[in-house]
C-alpha cells in the first residue's frame, strides 16, 4: 500500500509540470505549421488554377515566420516552406514511377528555398528589409535553374502568375523581374499589416518604415500597369496560318513509347483528316503544321516505313511540317526536330538542347543501378544535347523551337528570339504525365514566354493540352486532354525585342547582386554588434 501511495504522489507531482512544458511547446510549432502551410497556399496560386493573388498573403505569412529570426531557424522554416509548396506541385513527377524520384527531388530542391530562408531572416532586421528579401528569393531560384544537373526551374514564382495583375513586367525583365515583384509586394503586405497593428498599440510607427512598406505593396502593381503599353497583339511583320496537331496516344504514361508506330500514325492521320476538311473548304489552309515531340520515335531517316508516313501527311496538307522525332546519329540519340517539306522531304533539323535529368538522360546511373534496376531500365540510352538554337523557315516565317522542358529555361527560349524568331513554338509530349497537372503548369510558362518576348507561342502536345498562344498572353485557342484535335488559326508575326529580350540575363544578375549587398550589410551589422558587446 505505501508503494502505491508513493507512485500516486509521484504522478501528481508530474501532472502540473508536464502541462505547462506542452503548453510552452505549443507556441513554438505555430511558426513552423504557418511556414508549411503558407507554402501549400503558394502552391494552390499556381495552374490549373487561377489564384494567382494567393501567392501574397503565402509571402506575407513567410515574411512573419522569418522577422526577427535568427539564421539557423530561418534555415528550417524555410525548408518547411519549400516542402509545403513542392510537394504537392511536383507530384506529377511520381505519376509513372513511384513516389521514391518525386521525393527525392523535392528533398533536394526544397534545400534551396532553406537557404533562401536563412537569407531572408539574415536581411529582415535590415532597412527595407522586404527589397533585400525579395532579392534573396531570386537569387534562390537563380541557382536553383542551374545546379545540379544543369538545373530544375520548375516552380518559379513567375509561373504562377499568368493570369495575374504583374504579368506585363514579364517584358521588362522576364521572370527574374516578375517573381521579384510578386515576392516584394507579398512581403509588403506583411510589413503593411505588422505596422498598422504596431500603431494602433503605441499610436506610433517610424515615418521611413510605413513609406518602405506602402512603397513594397504599391510599386509592384504600379510597376505593371507602367508596363502595360509592352503588352500587345498586334502584327508587326504580317500574319501566318499555323495548324497545331494534337494525334493523341493509344494510352497515357510510360507505356507510349512501346507503340511508337501507333503514336506516329495518329499524328499523320490527324493531319490527312485536317487536309480533308482544307480541301472541302472547313479550314483555312495552313502555311505551315506543327507537330508535337516524340510525335515520331520511330528515326525517319533510318526507317523508310515512318519516312513514307510522314512524307504522305506532308502531301496531304500540301505544307511543310515540323516533326518531333527520336533520331540516331553518328551513335547520338538527339531528340530533335525535323522540318519536313512536302516536296523536298527533310531540310533542316534542331537538337533539344537542354535535356531532362532522369527523364532522357541519367546521371549517376551506376549509383541509380544499385538502388533500383527498373528506373534505369526506363532510360536504356541517355540523349545527347543539341548545341545550336533552332530557328526554323516555314513558308517565310521564322519560327523559334524550344522543345518541351525548355520552356522552363530562360536562355533556351531567348536565343531563339534574338536568332530571329518571329513566333515561338513550345512542342512538347505530357502522355508519360497522364491528367496531372503538369500540362498546366507547363501551358502557364508559355504564356509568360508569349509576354516575355512579345511573341505568339504555340504549344502542339501529344496528348493535351496543345494552345494557341497570342503575345499578350490569352489562350486564343486550346485542346482538351487525350483527344486527337488540330487548332488552325492567322496569328500575328512580330520583330520587336522586349527590354526583357534584349536585357537577357541581366536583371536576374542585378537581383543577384542586390541579394549579395543584403546579406554582406546583414553580416557586417552582426559583426559590429558582436564587437559592441565583447567590448
Amino acid at each position: 500500500m505505501t508503494v502505491t501511495a508513493t507512485s500516486v504522489g509521484e504522478s501528481d507531482d508530474v501532472q502540473p509540470r508536464t502541462a505547462p512544458a506542452q503548453r510552452a511547446r505549443l507556441p513554438r510549432l505555430v511558426p513552423a505549421a504557418t511556414a508549411a502551410l503558407s507554402g501549400v497556399l503558394l502552391y494552390v496560386s499556381f495552374p490549373p488554377r487561377t489564384l494567382w493573388w494567393l501567392a501574397l498573403p503565402a509571402f506575407a505569412a513567410f515574411g512573419w515566420v522569418l522577422r526577427g529570426r535568427s539564421v539557423k531557424a530561418g534555415l528550417g522554416l524555410g525548408y518547411l516552406f519549400g516542402l509545403g509548396f513542392l510537394l504537392p506541385l511536383l507530384v506529377w513527377t511520381g505519376v509513372e514511377v513511384g513516389p521514391g524520384p518525386w521525393l527525392a527531388l523535392v528533398a533536394i530542391e526544397a534545400l534551396f528555398v532553406a537557404l533562401v530562408g536563412a537569407g531572408v531572416a539574415a536581411v529582415s532586421r535590415l532597412p527595407a528589409w522586404p527589397v533585400w528579401a525579395a532579392a534573396v528569393w531570386i537569387a534562390g531560384e537563380a541557382a536553383r535553374a542551374r545546379v545540379p544537373f544543369h538545373g530544375f526551374p520548375w516552380g518559379k514564382i513567375a509561373f504562377g502568375q499568368a493570369d495575374g495583375v504583374f504579368l506585363p513586367l514579364a517584358a521588362v525583365g522576364g521572370t527574374p523581374v516578375l517573381g521579384f515583384a510578386v515576392v516584394l509586394c507579398g512581403f509588403g503586405l506583411y510589413e503593411v499589416i505588422s505596422l498598422a497593428v504596431e500603431a494602433r498599440r503605441t499610436r506610433a510607427i517610424p515615418r521611413s518604415a510605413a513609406i518602405t512598406a506602402l512603397l513594397s505593396l504599391a510599386v509592384p502593381p504600379l510597376a505593371a500597369l507602367a508596363a502595360l503599353p509592352l503588352v500587345s497583339d498586334k502584327a508587326q511583320t504580317g500574319t501566318a496560318t499555323v495548324a497545331v496537331i494534337q494525334g493523341n496516344v493509344p494510352r497515357a504514361g510510360l507505356g507510349f513509347n512501346e507503340q511508337r508506330r501507333a503514336v506516329l500514325d495518329y499524328h499523320a492521320r490527324e493531319t490527312e483528316r485536317l487536309a480533308a476538311e482544307v480541301k472541302a473548304g472547313k479550314a483555312a489552309r495552313p502555311d505551315f503544321v506543327l507537330w508535337p515531340e516524340n510525335s515520331s520515335d520511330i528515326d525517319p531517316f533510318a526507317n523508310p516505313d515512318a519516312r513514307t508516313v510522314i512524307d504522305r501527311a506532308a502531301k496531304a496538307i500540301g505544307a511543310p511540317i515540323s516533326v518531333g522525332g527520336v533520331v540516331e546519329r553518328d551513335g547520338r540519340l538527339l531528340n530533335e526536330q525535323i522540318l519536313w517539306d512536302p516536296e523536298k522531304g527533310p531540310l533542316d533539323t534542331y537538337d533539344k538542347r537542354q535535356i531532362q535529368p532522369f527523364g532522357e538522360y541519367l546521371p549517376l546511373r551506376s549509383l541509380l543501378d544499385m538502388i533500383n534496376k527498373s528506373w534505369t531500365s526506363m532510360v536504356r540510352q541517355d540523349f545527347s544535347r543539341g548545341s545550336e538554337p533552332g530557328v526554323f523557315t516555314l513558308d517565310g516565317t521564322k519560327v523559334g523551337l524550344a522543345t518541351c522542358y525548355e520552356a522552363a529555361f530562360d536562355w533556351a527560349v531567348r536565343d531563339t528570339v534574338t536568332h530571329g524568331a518571329q513566333m515561338i513554338s513550345v512542342p512538347s509530349n505530357n502522355a508519360t504525365f497522364g491528367r496531372s497537372e503538369m500540362t498546366y503548369q507547363q501551358l502557364a510558362m508559355s504564356r509568360i514566354r508569349a509576354v516575355e518576348h512579345s511573341r505568339t507561342v504555340t504549344v502542339p502536345v501529344t496528348s493535351g493540352v496543345s494552345a494557341i498562344i497570342l503575345p499578350d498572353g490569352t489562350i486564343s485557342q486550346r485542346t482538351g486532354m487525350f483527344v486527337a484535335d488540330s487548332l488552325v488559326q492567322e496569328v500575328p508575326l512580330r520583330s520587336s525585342e522586349t527590354p526583357a529580350t534584349r536585357f537577357g540575363v541581366l536583371p536576374e544578375l542585378a537581383l543577384v547582386l542586390v541579394a549579395a549587398g543584403g546579406l554582406g550589410w546583414a553580416v557586417a551589422v552582426r559583426v559590429r554588434g558582436r564587437r559592441a558587446g565583447d567590448v
